[in-house]
């Protein structure tokens, strides 16, 4: 089983390459908006650029989250503080931290916060 450590750091790497993959696919939506006249929403081809931009940036917001959770969470473990709960102090299960390296609750508490 990976570290705690170990285990943050690869999932920011992951987060960091859905970002970029993002990131190059919102590049090639503006070279191919380059020219074009942003009323592009009768378009009988499919999608319109500007629903694709606005998914796009829903996707890269998401991401960016996800990295600020991720960064939280590894400040959060060099300062000894990663593995209680935040809402009953109680410890929060590896399994759950080893899914979810950002989780601040217990699986309990997050279920009673998600009701």
């Amino acid at each position: 089983m990976p570290s705690r450590a170990d285990s943050i750091a690869e999932r920011r790497r992951e987060v960091l390459a859905r970002l970029d993959e993002v990131e190059r696919e919102l590049v090639e939506l503006r070279r191919m908006r380059e020219g074009l006249n942003d009323d592009d929403e009768h378009d009988p081809d499919g999608v319109s650029l500007s629903s694709e931009w606005s998914r796009l940036e829903g996707l890269r917001q998401t991401q960016l989250e996800a990295l600020a959770a991720i960064d939280e969470a590894s400040a959060r473990h060099e300062r000894g503080e990663d593995s209680l709960c935040s809402v009953c102090g109680q410890p929060i299960a590896p399994e759950r931290l080893e899914a979810r390296p950002q989780a601040t609750t217990c699986i309990d508490c997050a279920r009673r916060l998600e009701s």
